[in-house]
């Protein structure tokens, strides 16, 4: 593990997770360049221990790391409730793999090789989504808590959701009344999906796990949130 160069005053904090010490110690000296104080982990296990133990502001997850890999450490941070934005990088591009890191519980994936300005890029986008507020959102009876990415049902029962379907159900969730089409789904939550059906899909999924009624289907329009 090592730390990157002094920090600035109001630098976010980044957390560096790559295996491949030649590209980390490029990442570290850009990153720090463009404000940014890195902490850097070689393996996935230093990296969850760090995710779990030290406050960051955005974290940058090889997939393929020694000994824990990128997709097991970002579920075990979201299951302890670690909310904090994170980057995942790959060689594996296709679409499969990249909903694979966004379920997760990645908030974004770059396919490697990647031009630098991408990524910093990206980075900044990501440290300018304000973590939520409200911790829980009503639905019905039930709720959505936010940081665990679990639906409790009305009669008390949790449910954890994958990470493209608790955003899926966090949008319609987030303006009840809304009624939203299935191309403005896909913009916001499946924005590397071909089709407008991954939208069908991921809600057929949502009321096999939370029952029929957590999704409405307003036909000819789209869909809007239900009870849980």
């Amino acid at each position: 593990m090592s730390i990157a160069a002094a920090p600035l005053p109001t630098a976010h904090r980044l957390l560096l997770v790559e295996g491949d010490d030649e590209l980390a110690g490029l990442l570290v000296k850009i990153l720090s360049t463009e404000g940014y104080t890195v902490e850097h982990a070689r393996e996935g296990q230093s990296g969850l221990h760090l995710g779990l133990t030290r406050r960051y502001d955005v974290l940058v997850i090889d997939r393929l790391l020694p000994v824990l890999d990128g997709l097991s450490l970002v579920r075990r941070l979201r299951e302890r409730a670690v909310a904090t934005r994170a980057l995942m990088l790959s060689a594996l591009g296709n679409i499969d793999d990249r909903v694979d890191g966004l379920d997760a519980g990645a908030d974004d994936y770059l396919v490697k090789p990647f031009e630098v300005d991408e990524l910093v890029a990206r980075l900044r986008a990501l440290c300018r989504r304000p973590l939520e507020l409200a911790e829980v959102l009503p639905i019905g009876g039930g709720r959505l808590e936010l940081q665990s990415r679990v639906a409790v049902l009305s009669a008390g029962m949790r449910i954890e959701l994958s990470g493209r379907e608790f955003d899926l159900f966090r949008q319609l969730a987030d303006r009840p009344a809304a009624v939203h089409s299935r191309g403005e789904l896909r913009r916001r939550v499946f924005e590397d999906a071909p089709s407008a059906s991954i939208v069908d899909t991921y809600v057929y999924y949502l009321r096999r796990k939370l029952g029929r009624s957590s999704v409405r289907t307003v036909r000819g329009l789209g869909y809007q949130v239900g009870e849980l």
